[in-house]
């Protein structure tokens, strides 16, 4: 398995929450995680990014635990990072905006990052 760099949407500093646990699976799998927040400044060590529009760098995956109320609007931002892939988590499904990215050339999943990753298929 080749690590990736990968971008939690919605990460969360709350061990109880999915995205938290995402964060940490993906960690133990030697994969850079990039949590983003709006509010948070750290999670597990780890520096928070505020937006979308302030990550830099190659990014291969993004794992969306926010939902359709949140990611409308997140096309052109999510665009602009040109990840190979968006993981839709259960509860983040957003039909218009997994249109949107798949005009742009980016495969869309609804799938449960943790499930991938515990099946060996992240």
């Amino acid at each position: 398995m080749s690590k990736q760099r990968v971008v939690i949407l919605g990460a969360s500093d709350n061990p109880e929450r999915y995205s938290h646990r995402a964060l940490l699976l993906l960690r133990k799998h030697g994969h850079e995680v990039v949590p983003v927040h709006p509010k948070l400044t750290e999670i597990e060590g780890i520096a928070v990014v505020a937006d979308l529009s302030a990550i830099t760098g190659p990014v291969d995956t993004v794992t969306m635990y926010v939902g359709a109320a949140i990611s409308n609007g997140l096309a052109e931002k999510l665009t602009a990072l040109k990840p190979r892939r968006v993981i839709f988590n259960p509860g983040a499904e957003n039909a218009a905006l997994v249109a949107d990215l798949e005009k742009a050339g980016i495969a869309c999943e609804e799938a449960c990052t943790l499930v991938l990753l515990n099946t060996g298929q992240f």
